[in-house]
């Protein structure tokens, strides 16, 4: 009984001191956990009202939530007592190691996040970046996706594509098309240029505005070479640049607007 008595005796000791850090700490977690959780939801509602994409909204509120319940146990651990000077160092060299380890990737996501805040380019756009071109398919939080012209998927790090130039062909809503042909040097320009132009015009792909245009580029080694200059969307790009040439060509040859032809010297000994 005398001993039963002593270990009480120890037992209420040690809870008039203990009780009031171990009281104090659960309503720090309750609350702490409560906060975290709030401020969490609070960054993906901040993101979300700003268009960010869905899966960076998803992964930066779990990011700063479960950063704050990382200082949260530490605050906890404190208030129990605990020595919390080697869980820090222990946490800083663990974070000094991951970050050395995923610096490469964390660049890409740094670059993920500033392609979706300032959004140089959107999905669906026609951008050349890293020496590919390709419609942008998905901004992920690492690489961004893009579909080449051949169907090709590209995937390209996103640290490289926000650090480098980007050329966005979709930005203006249009894009001018860029083709040469050449004619017989003595065609009647005036006619060539309004065959050409009423062709282009009627052709589906074309744009009427910007309009297209039909002018001399070089007059050279028997031939006049024409700038031919039309302008469609990104998407139908490559079907204008290919439905033209053949329409200008058919209008021409039922025009009797003549090619160049190549002429041959031949040298007597």
């Amino acid at each position: 009984m005398e001993q039963a008595a002593t270990y009480t005796s120890k037992l209420l000791v040690w809870f008039g001191e203990f009780g009031p850090k171990l009281l104090g700490a659960t309503i720090v977690f309750i609350i702490g956990l409560y906060i975290t959780n709030f401020l969490g939801k609070l960054v993906t509602k901040a993101l979300h009202r700003k268009d960010i994409d869905a899966s960076l909204q998803t992964f930066m509120g779990s990011l700063v939530s479960g950063a704050l319940k990382v200082l949260l146990l530490i605050s906890v651990a404190g208030i129990l007592g605990i020595q919390t000077t080697s869980f820090v160092a222990v946490i800083g060299a663990l974070g000094l190691a991951v970050g050395l380890a995923l610096q490469g990737s964390l660049a890409n996501f740094a670059g993920g996040v500033l392609l979706l805040v300032f959004k140089p380019f959107k999905i669906g756009d026609l951008i050349e970046s890293g020496g590919q071109t390709g419609f942008v398919q998905e901004i992920q939080i690492f690489n961004t996706v893009l579909l080449t012209p051949e169907n090709k998927t590209a995937i390209l790090a996103n640290a490289a594509v926000s650090n480098g130039t980007v050329v966005n062909y979709s930005k203006h809503g249009n894009l001018r098309v860029d083709i040469t042909m050449s004619l017989a040097p003595d065609c009647e320009i005036a006619f060539a240029r309004k065959v050409a132009i009423e062709t282009m015009n009627a052709n589906q792909f074309v744009l009427k505005i910007p309009e297209p245009t039909f002018n001399v580029l070089k007059v050279a080694d028997g031939m006049i070479t024409f700038a031919v200059r039309p302008y469609s969307t990104p998407a139908n790009y490559w079907d204008a640049f290919f439905t033209v040439q053949e329409d200008i060509r058919n209008a021409f040859d039922n025009n009797s607007i003549s090619g160049p032809s190549h002429t041959h010297v031949v040298i007597h000994k």
